[in-house]
């Protein structure tokens, strides 16, 4: 299984969205090079709020493409970057991968899949409606997180748009993934 970085995106200061970039640099146990969310600790500020002390399980946020050409089918126009995804991948069920998952970005660059993003009511003030869009139920009745994957840092190195993306599933028995 692989699949290849389409856009890579990061931002110095928070804001929802993320400016696409020629590349970004990862380092290992930080995040993105210049990156708001980069750190050791949690850099969300609703959870800085919450313990500002908690380790930061959301270095690097990816979001698959699949699911931008899914909410552009429902009438929403949604470029890479803009619901704050540091990667955006084609070619991988993202929501699909056990936590533990590697993923190698590019030829040095290693990240470890941590959970899911849960969708915040952000998404509906950049978009009204979108959240319906990235969180629904499934048949059962359970909640659908749909608007990504979070992972830390292993590995440091440089990715780009182009780049390969190779996976390293975990050893069994592997645990779904839950919000991080």
């Amino acid at each position: 299984m692989s699949g290849t970085v389409t856009t890579v995106s990061s931002n110095g200061e928070y804001a929802f969205t993320k400016p696409n970039r020629d590349s970004i640099t990862l380092l290992a146990g930080l995040g993105v090079e210049g990156d708001v969310h980069a750190g050791v600790t949690v850099k969300h500020r609703s959870r800085v709020a919450k313990d500002p002390t908690v380790p930061n399980l959301r270095q690097v946020h990816l979001i698959h493409a699949e699911l931008l050409d899914e909410v552009a089918g429902a009438g929403f126009e949604v470029a890479p970057g803009a619901l704050g995804e540091n990667v955006t991948t084609r070619g991988i069920d993202l929501l699909g991968l056990p936590t533990g998952t590697r993923l190698r970005l590019g030829a040095e660059a290693v990240v470890e899949v941590t959970g899911l993003r849960n969708p915040c009511a952000q998404i509906d003030t950049y978009r009204h409606g979108l959240l319906k869009q990235v969180l629904g139920r499934d048949e059962d009745g359970r909640i659908v997180r749909k608007a990504g994957i979070m992972s830390v840092v292993l590995t440091g190195g440089e990715v780009r748009p182009g780049d390969p993306i190779t996976i390293e599933l975990p050893a069994e028995p592997h645990r779904p993934l839950e919000m991080v």
